[in-house]
């Protein structure tokens, strides 16, 4: 399967999971408290990185745009549109990360949507929904080798782009891309890319932050993931709402 047809079959998931929540009000809430709760989640996991000089402009760049909350419809939109051009326009290495943040986005949307599906049917209205609910939900759902591909798949964008700063004139390709991408109405994408490439591009000026910086997501992410399948109903409840009061 050549990359144009990777990238629009991943954000065709993404649309098609969006659209099934939205035809379904009660489901669409739910989806909606799922991500709000995990945005608090990563904001109070997080909380030391967000205020640090070093890392709080990427803690923020996850948090916004792999973790948020936000509509990415516009911007999902517009990448399905350009897939075909990634090619023509940037060489292999920045395809292969185009294709990689397309396929994340698919996979999240996929666990969100399943973790919401169990937190409705668990809860009996979406005002009394708990987060003994929401951790009954996640473990309900399982597939904890999807868990863990989803945060290598974290990792590995988060060094594909440290990486990808360090080549020259990228960065001076996509400052000239900017018109034609706003007269071709891609400026959602336009915004995403630049971002991306300059937070990490700043933290790859400085010795080995861009691996510090992934290797805490990591261990911190891994340890939350076991927690989340392994600690007692009651303890990793607590552990959560103790995240949630941090915000």
């Amino acid at each position: 399967m050549d990359s144009a047809t990777r990238i629009r079959a991943a954000i065709a998931e993404v649309f098609e999971l969006r659209n099934a929540a939205h035809a379904n009000p009660a489901l669409g809430v739910a989806l909606t408290k799922v991500k709000e709760l995990q945005a608090l989640r990563f904001q109070g996991s997080y909380s030391a990185l967000l205020n640090s000089p070093d890392f709080a402009e990427p803690s923020r760049f996850f948090l916004e745009e792999l973790y948020g909350i936000q509509d990415f419809s516009e911007r999902d939109a517009q990448f399905s549109r350009i897939a075909k051009s990634l090619s023509a326009i940037f060489p292999a290495s920045v395809v292969s990360t185009a294709i990689d943040i397309a396929e994340l986005h698919a996979l999240t949307e996929q666990l969100d949507v399943a973790v919401a599906t169990h937190w409705l049917q668990l809860e009996s209205t979406e005002l009394t929904m708990t987060s003994s609910g929401y951790v009954s939900a996640w473990r309900q759902v399982g597939q904890r080798e999807a868990r863990q591909k989803q945060l290598a798949m974290v990792l590995s964008l988060g060094s594909q782009l440290a990486r990808l700063t360090r080549r020259p004139g990228l960065a001076t390709l996509l400052k000239m891309m900017r018109h034609p991408a706003a007269s071709a109405g891609l400026s959602s994408l336009q915004q995403f890319l630049e971002k991306g490439f300059s937070t990490f591009g700043k933290m790859a000026r400085k010795d080995n932050k861009a691996a510090e910086f992934l290797g805490l997501i990591q261990t911190k992410e891994m340890e939350w993931i076991a927690s989340m399948y392994d600690e007692s109903l009651s303890k990793q409840t607590r552990s959560l709402n103790g995240l949630l009061r941090t915000n």
